[in-house]
């Protein structure tokens, strides 16, 4: 393996000034900050619920992605649901702000097609890919002409993939960076089957770590 990152949150935090951030809260959470705005992603766990959100996005209806009572909202923070961003079978793709949003097909044993979502975010000429809980889908054959800065992928082996088929999925989609999260039930982040993740292109982010964008 080429290179295997562990973000150091200390280095990253004392980096000045950056206009877009991550952060990782723990198992399929994540807050992220752009563009002027903040944007919470499958809330449920860690901590970093302080911040009022902007835009919340849901990727299914499970208890430990829906929490939505977690964030801090106003009567103009939009939640962006499943059912909102796959309707009469077709998966949409909504601009708010200079964010780009566009859901893409999740699934498998434990997740039904028609009620689930992966994201894709554009953010400052950025793309991530939020897998949200699946395992391989088709579409993922098509990701690599994206050239996705940031794709994250679970790999709990037990609702989701496993590490082997989550490599198999990572050296497919070809991110500049894949990050491994939902690893573990239970635990907001476990270290040991992070690095089971066998890609070039592996950067682990521990839970409660910023990364910039």
């Amino acid at each position: 393996m080429k290179s295997l990152f562990f973000v150091c949150i200390a280095a990253l935090a004392a980096s000045p000034g950056f206009a877009s951030s991550l952060l990782y809260q723990g198992h399929g959470s994540l807050r992220i900050e752009a563009d002027g705005m903040v944007i919470y992603v499958d809330p449920y766990a860690g901590e970093g619920y302080d911040k009022q959100a902007d835009l919340i996005l849901i990727t299914h209806e499970h208890r430990d992605h829906n929490n939505v009572d977690l964030v801090k909202k106003t009567d103009k923070t939009l939640i962006l649901r499943s059912k909102d961003m796959l309707t009469d079978g077709k998966y949409q793709t909504k601009k708010v702000g200079n964010i780009t949003i566009e859901a893409v097909p999740a699934y498998n044993k434990n997740h039904k097609k028609e009620e689930c979502v992966g994201y894709i975010l554009t953010i400052d000429g950025k793309t991530i890919y939020l897998a949200g809980d699946t395992s391989t889908t088709d579409a993922m054959k098509g990701f690599a002409d994206r050239h996705f800065d940031y794709a994250f992928l679970p790999m709990d082996g037990k609702y989701n993939m496993g590490p082997e088929e989550a490599t198999e999925c990572a050296n497919m989609i070809k991110a500049k960076h894949t990050v491994p999260y939902h690893m573990a039930p239970g635990k907001l982040f476990d270290e040991e089957t992070a690095k089971k993740l066998k890609t070039d292109s592996l950067l682990v982010v521990p839970a409660g770590t910023k990364i910039e964008l």
